[in-house]
Parts: C-alpha cells; structure tokens; sequence
C-alpha cells in the first residue's frame, strides 16, 4: 500500500504515522526525543524512529515509504531542508532533510511545526474551505500560521507567522528575542502560569488551574486571565489588519481552556476593530495530532510536485 512517513518532533516527544493516500492514519508511534542526552542524541532519535516506521511499512504494508514529512520546532530553513536553531532541542544547523534522505532511500520535506500544525487545521481541520485563515497556538510560547489557498505562508527568510514577537506592551517585560513587551509574554500558556503561581503564592499552580478558577468566578483568576486575554486580543487585531483572514484558528494548551477563553476573547477582539472584518474565531480541530498530519501532507505534497515536474520536463 502507497503511503509516507509523518513525523512531528517536539521538544521531548516525537509523534510518528504512515499515511496513506487518503489520509488514513495506517499506523502511529511515539518515542521520546532523549533530548537530555544532547542534540546529536536528538538528531539520532530522529533518524533511528524513522528508519524503523521505514521497516514497518515494508513489513506490514508490502512496501517503503514513497516520501517522508518531517515538522520541527525552532528556526527552520525549509527550502535548504536545515533545522537552523531550536532551544528546547539545543541543535543549529542541522541538515535533517540530508540525512534523513540518506537513512531512508526516499524525498523529504522538512517544515517547521507550528505552520505545518497550520496546514493541517487548513487542509482538514477547523480552517477547512477557508481561502485565508490565521492559525495561532498558545503554548509554552506563541507562534502562528498564515494559510493562503491552501497552502501556509513561510516568509522570504522562514519567519512568517511569528505572532508571539508583536510587541503589544511597549516597555513591558523583556523577552528572551531581545525585546521587550512581546505578546507571548503576556498571552501564552506559560505566561499565564506564571502570573497565576504568582498571584496565588503557589509555584505549582498552572494555566489550567487559572482556566478552572475563572470558571468558578474567582475575581482574582478572573483578573489574570482578563489581562492575557486583553494582550492576546491586541496581538490578534495587529494581525487582522495586515492579514485579513476568513478565519482565525487557535491552539495549543491554552486554547483547550473552551469558552473561557473563546467567549471573552471573541468579545475583545470586537472592541478593538474598527474597519477591520471580523474573523470566524474558532478552536483548532486537530489537537496534538496537527503536526503529525500536516508532515503527512508535506511527504504527498512534495511527491505530487515531483509528479508536476516530471511531467513539464517530459
């Protein structure tokens, strides 16, 4: 049976799937990345994880995978197929695409993990039939997507999408960029964990915890997360002006929160517009499986592209 590897490697697991034609999900894997063992572990993990879902096609589906997509984290270099720079993995300039090519005997696309998340809500999730949408996920940090038919904008140098880098707090907190006041500062995931463990003296208090008290009416969890939601609402209505989109999709831990988050933020954004259009603000559709579906449409993508090649030069 026809099919690619799908691999999404984030900062201490790795979600794996072959994938066929159809987007059927004809098996799934995961594995830890070994991150503690240093970035040459990271890059083996990788290569080793993808050698065997090779073996498993060949043995369970009569054949080798036709392409592979892989979805990293950090500075991407797309186009070259480089993992340039990723913190959480401690790796620069990493040839993936190369070496990956090399273990499997087969093309590879190499994406970063946010906008690959991205195609995947575009292609077959909560963007579906949108001709623009932004895809935002609210994690750890903030970092977007941008979908235009289809397909996810990477910018001239890799950095389009980089949301959680708008200032919205001019003077505000420094951030690890260099700047100061950043949106995923005061909006992410963690962010809001810090703000909550601050306010209520336990360090072990989190975002989800913050969600769960604002849904009981706490006034002082209701201030917290009013104030995330306010810097997110700035962020997003920056983005609508340059961006326009049909639809505004969003993701990641914080968005898991539901209406607590949707039903306030729905209503600050809509304060804020002026001229601007509002989007269809809705939850992503894919959860953790947006990565690894999207570097399953990366692998069919590249091949048909193969195809349309093949055929010009014919």
């Amino acid at each position: 049976m026809r099919h690619v590897i799908a691999l999404d490697v984030g900062g201490t697991g790795m979600k794996a799937a072959l994938v066929g034609a159809d987007g059927a999900l004809l098996h799934q894997d995961r594995r830890a990345t070994g991150r503690e063992r240093g970035p040459d572990a990271v890059v083996a993990a990788i290569l080793d994880f993808a050698a065997d879902l090779r073996a498993h096609g060949v043995e369970h589906l009569g054949e080798p995978p036709a392409a592979a997509g892989v979805a990293v984290p950090g500075i991407v270099d797309e186009t070259h197929g480089v993992a340039a720079y990723a913190a959480n993995l401690g790796w620069r300039d990493v040839p993936l695409r190369e070496l990956l090519t090399a273990r499997l005997g087969a093309p590879v696309a190499l994406g970063h993990d946010v906008r690959t998340g991205g195609l995947a809500e575009g292609r077959v999730g909560a963007a579906r039939g949108a001709d623009r949408f932004l895809f935002v996920a609210l994690g750890t940090g903030i970092a977007g997507a941008i979908g235009v038919d289809g397909r996810v904008e990477a910018g001239a140098h890799g950095f389009a999408g980089e949301i959680g880098h708008v200032v919205v707090r001019p003077g505000g907190t420094p951030c690890p960029c260099g700047q100061r006041g950043c949106l995923e500062r005061f909006a992410s995931a963690a962010a809001v964990s810090e703000a909550w463990a601050a306010a209520t003296g336990d360090p072990e208090a989190d975002a989800a915890d913050c969600a769960k008290a604002v849904a009981s009416g706490d006034p002082n969890a209701v201030r917290v997360w009013q104030q995330a939601v306010d810097a997110l609402a700035d962020g997003l209505v920056t983005a609508l002006t340059l961006l326009d989109p049909r639809t505004l999709v969003i993701g990641g831990g914080l968005a898991e929160a539901g209406e607590t988050l949707f039903t306030p933020l729905r209503d600050a954004v809509r304060r804020r517009i002026t001229f601007q259009q509002m989007p269809d603000i809705t939850p992503a559709a894919l959860g953790d499986t947006a990565g690894c579906r999207g570097a399953g449409l990366l692998a069919w993508d590249l091949l048909d592209h193969t195809i349309d090649s093949s055929e010009v030069t014919a």
